[in-house]
């Protein structure tokens, strides 16, 4: 069945459930854990350089498989893959549950990150793939609303859940979830494919996994080793190397892993890096502000994501209506208001004292996330949309590809430059003194905000890249576009 007539037949609401449904468990995976830290490392008797793998584990598996799922999409069909990838999440999970000690538990979250890398990109091109084109952006917003909320609620949920329970409960209570979420999918999704089975590119496979993981694991682990170790240059420079080397092969190749001629489209490509810069406002904040209400405040987990409780109820509210204005408004002007906002709210997070009311924090971390709600979605559709149907699955691995190593690159930016700035504010403020807890906590509040205005002003970086995204005015027919699209021309 072509795409075309999957688009007329398709029910858009259980799609969106089905697609939305797993976006959000697999991202659960993400922020969950880290508030389980503290408990792991008392209950396996293991320290924080061995109990952190399970966090960085879990992000390197999903950065690794990314590149991958374009094939298996091609391979197995996006409904298949994304069956697969639920019921290998969900098995992980009843394995992370029952890990005995902290090497059991890395090795099964770096199965489970495994699954969680293929979700993502089999969601996203389902929905350019079978959902009709001018529903797209809705649909983008309400993907985007379940893999950005589930990183908001975790770690009040896993706080919850380790204070009434145990760490154990952040598991099991993914199988309940992933049964229904597979049976909803079986059910609801259409099965297509739009590509006989090609050749699997075994060395493609190999040059894209080294120079992932490469690159990965030098961006987690900067922070201990610093940016000028041999251990950091040698492995970016494995990474860089290695890169290029499946950059040229796949430009050769009759069927090469990932179709990297995704990226000759300039839109797409614009979009993608303007995701990515916009990536560093949004991992700034989502780790900067817990940190800050439990290191400065003495906030305990489940307090601290109460206070970002109201930003991520304003973020679901504002990403359907992000998603409702891309079709009046373009993608320009929503990014713009959006970067203003998330501007705005990160300057503001950037004055804090000590002893800041929380509700200061509510407030500015609600602007911000508004800003993040307008944003992100109309940068990954405006890209997306011109991205031929049967090469989006490709696309979305791409995507998800460079946002993973961009993610994991923003993290070891932050925590270094915190880390630069604490040990900075702490000589300033002890002017050779004794470091007493008073400027401790001032020094860190000051590093803090360092750190904030910086990612603030990366934020406004993305501005003379936005309008480049002008709206496009439909044109009659659909000629040469096997999906049926539309062709479009800019203003």
């Amino acid at each position: 069945m072509s795409v075309s007539s999957q688009r007329d037949q398709a029910a858009f609401w259980p799609i969106l459930a089905a697609i939305c449904f797993g976006s959000f468990l697999a991202t659960m995976g993400i922020s969950a854990v880290n508030v389980a830290i503290p408990s792991l490392m008392s209950d396996f008797g293991a320290d924080l350089s061995h109990v952190k793998w399970a966090v960085t584990g879990f992000i390197l598996a999903g950065g690794v498989i990314a590149p991958v799922t374009g094939y298996l999409g091609d391979r197995l069909s996006p409904k298949y893959l994304y069956i697969v990838s639920l019921i290998g999440f969900t098995i992980a999970s009843a394995l992370c549950a029952m890990a005995w000690n902290v090497g059991s538990l890395v090795a099964f979250r770096i199965l489970q990150g495994a699954f969680s890398g293929m979700i993502m990109p089999a969601t996203m091109t389902i929905i350019y793939q079978v959902i009709p084109r001018e529903r797209q952006p809705f649909a983008n917003s309400m993907w985007s609303l379940s893999s950005v909320l589930a990183p908001a609620l975790g770690p009040t949920l896993a706080g919850w859940l380790i204070q009434t329970w145990s760490w154990h409960w952040l598991f099991w209570l993914n199988l309940p979830f992933g049964v229904v979420g597979v049976l909803v999918a079986m059910k609801l999704l259409p099965y297509y494919r739009l590509y006989s089975p090609k050749p699997f590119d075994l060395p493609g496979f190999v040059m894209v996994t080294s120079c992932s993981t490469a690159f990965l694991i030098a961006f987690s682990e900067v922070d201990q080793w610093g940016w000028t170790s041999w251990k950091t240059l040698g492995l970016l420079a494995l990474g860089a190397v290695v890169l290029a080397a499946f950059i040229r092969r796949a430009r050769r190749v009759e069927a090469p892993l990932l179709q990297l001629q995704v990226f000759a489209n300039r839109r797409f490509t614009l979009t993608l890096i303007l995701g990515s810069i916009i990536l560093i406002s949004l991992y700034s904040g989502s780790y900067l502000t817990p940190v800050f209400l439990q290191t400065i405040q003495q906030a305990g987990a489940m307090e601290a994501g109460l206070t970002l409780l109201p930003g991520s109820a304003a973020m679901a509210v504002f990403m359907p209506i992000a998603g409702r204005l891309y079709s009046k408004v373009g993608p320009a002007a929503l990014i713009t208001a959006g970067i203003l906002l998330i501007g705005a709210g990160m300057i503001a997070m950037g004055q804090l004292t000590p002893d800041i009311s929380r509700t200061y924090i509510m407030g500015w971390m609600t602007v911000r996330n508004i800003g993040i709600a307008l944003a992100t979605m109309p940068a990954a559709n405006a890209g997306m949309e011109e991205i031929e149907a049967e090469l989006t699955g490709h696309a979305s691995s791409a995507s998800n590809w460079v946002k993973q190593g961009f993610g994991s690159l923003s993290i070891g930016l932050i925590t270094s430059l915190l880390s630069l700035s604490v040990a900075m504010h702490t000589k300033e403020l002890a002017g050779g003194g004794t470091v007493t807890g008073a400027v401790e906590r001032q020094a860190f509040t000051d590093a803090v905000n360092d750190v904030t205005l910086l990612a603030a002003a990366t934020a406004f970086l993305c501005l003379p890249l936005v309008w480049t995204l002008r709206r496009r005015k439909a044109q009659s027919g659909s000629v040469g576009n096997p999906a049926g699209r539309k062709a479009f021309s800019a203003e």
